[in-house]
């Protein structure tokens, strides 16, 4: 609890080395926006890859496989799914969009009711 009151009173000065981390976030904040202008196809591609990785590695982990000659077509196309594991493999793609999506707009709060979510848009 005394972590709390310390956030709560105005620090009198901003330590050096917070001002230096500021200004390495600034700067890498510049060089994200000049990489998103320039190169967006690239930035396409790492997404892609990374849905997959991420949608194929979270499913292992709970005993669900799917061929891997199809997990591309399955997270990244709309095949006729053939059993229920492409189906898990579908949904985690879904979860990822709409977080990626609208994550800023999902209401989350401690009275955040899972059994009841937004609709999916889009």
């Amino acid at each position: 609890m005394m972590t709390f009151r310390h956030f709560s009173s105005k620090p009198e000065t901003i330590p050096v080395t917070t001002s230096w981390y500021l200004a390495d976030l600034s700067e890498a904040l510049g060089k994200q926006d000049l990489f998103t202008k320039q190169s967006p196809q690239k930035l396409r591609v790492l997404r892609e890859n990374a849905m997959i990785e991420s949608a194929v590695s979270s499913n292992r982990i709970e005993g669900v496989t799917v061929d891997q000659a199809r997990v591309r077509t399955i997270i990244l196309g709309k095949p006729l799914l053939r059993d229920r594991s492409e189906e898990e493999v579908r949904g985690y793609r879904d979860a990822l969009r709409l977080i990626h999506d609208q994550g800023k707009k999902l209401p989350i709060s401690e009275a955040y009711d899972p059994e009841s979510p937004p609709p999916l848009q889009g």
